[in-house]
């Protein structure tokens, strides 16, 4: 009966060091995730920005053009459609930044501890 005791005694120590192991893991990997995350969307906030004022500069164009039919409107035209450049890549990087990151669940850990369970319902079986 002693043995039985210091069995089940060993068996809930490697439990517990085994489940903050998995905890430690998971989130080690969902701050990764996250931080993926987080460079995506300050792309978009870029790409947001920047889209913004190509659009006020195409709008001032539009206003020069406008108001004085002068070379001016051309400048400012041109400006604009710089920026809208920019803002389309600072876009798709961005987008593909977000798309790398993937679904936020810890996978990797997940799959550690279910491997970890079946060895456990193994040797509970023996």
């Amino acid at each position: 009966m002693n043995d039985t005791h210091k069995l089940v005694n060993d068996l809930s120590e490697q439990v517990s060091r085994l489940v903050k192991d998995e905890l430690r893991l998971a989130r080690l990997e969902l701050t990764a995730k996250g931080r993926r995350a987080g460079r995506g969307a300050g792309l978009f906030g870029a790409a947001g920005i920047i889209g913004f004022l190509g659009g006020a500069t195409l709008v001032a164009a539009v206003v020069l053009l406008l108001a004085l039919a002068l070379p001016a409107w051309a400048a400012a035209a041109i400006v604009a459609v710089v920026l809208f450049v920019i803002a389309a890549l600072l876009g798709k990087f961005g987008g593909n930044q977000v798309k790398r990151v993937g679904p936020p669940v810890p996978a990797q850990a997940i799959a550690s501890v279910r491997a970890d369970l079946d060895v456990v319902k193994e040797r509970a079986h023996l």
